[in-house]
């Protein structure tokens, strides 16, 4: 069952997770190609001046519950990994392509003033926790701006920010990579622009988890390998 499809996020809608525990052992250690995830027809180019670190991506989006689900354990997943990667994270967008504009384009724009403002460290959770616990509604310019000024934020730096050439540059190079990726669902995380897992891809394995929080742990497995995997190639 995938974590979030395109009708859904369209429609505002969240995909209940079904998950199923079989008797059937996984092995997050030793993952499979078409099984644990899956390997790039095309491999996109990372960043360069990485070294020996290895990229990872994240593709989320602050509207996706299982993204705001997984941040936790993501996040100390990536502290582990000390200088071991480059981690970055992607907001997609899954809005009608037929409307005059998406609602979520806003929240895309958030995080990138937020980046651009050195604010996403202690700014990131908190959007999460705005839509997903106090079901604050920012789909729109206004409320993002008026959730910024209400979390300390100097109002007319943020909007100005917001509005700039350089945040709408990375909006559109955000939605380009979104493409080059064919991104369908939410949270999707890629290694070295090569490997491609999520807990959707997982957790129809037979015995990834029967909660959640043990379907994210065998996916983080999954990545612990394939961050091995690719590391061994740039030695």
């Amino acid at each position: 069952m995938r974590f979030l499809q395109k009708a859904l996020a369209v429609a505002g809608l969240s995909l209940s997770l079904g998950l199923v525990a079989v008797s059937a052992g996984a092995s997050p250690a030793n993952p499979v190609a078409g099984t644990d995830y899956k390997v790039l027809d095309n491999p996109q180019p990372t960043d360069s001046g990485l070294g020996k670190k290895v990229e990872v991506t994240e593709f989320f989006g602050y509207f996706c519950p299982h993204c705001n689900a997984l941040e936790p354990t993501l996040e100390d997943w990536v502290a582990k990994q000390g200088d071991k990667i480059s981690f970055k994270r992607v907001p997609v967008d899954f809005g009608d392509p037929s409307a005059a504009k998406s609602p979520y384009i806003s929240q895309k724009k958030l995080y990138y003033t937020l980046e651009a403002m050195g604010k996403l460290p202690e700014m990131h959770k908190k959007v999460f926790n705005a839509i997903h616990v106090q079901r604050q509604n920012l789909n729109n310019d206004d409320a993002v701006a008026d959730f910024a000024a209400k979390s300390g934020l100097d109002k007319a730096k943020f909007v100005s920010i917001y509005n700039s050439f350089a945040v709408q540059t990375k909006v559109t190079r955000a939605t380009q990579l979104q493409n080059a990726y064919k991104v369908d669902g939410v949270p999707m995380l890629v290694v070295d622009g090569r490997f491609v897992t999520s807990p959707s891809i997982v957790g129809a394995v037979p015995g990834a988890g029967d909660t959640e929080a043990a379907l994210f742990k065998t996916t983080l497995q999954v990545m612990d390998s394939l961050v091995a995997k690719a590391a061994a190639t740039k030695k």
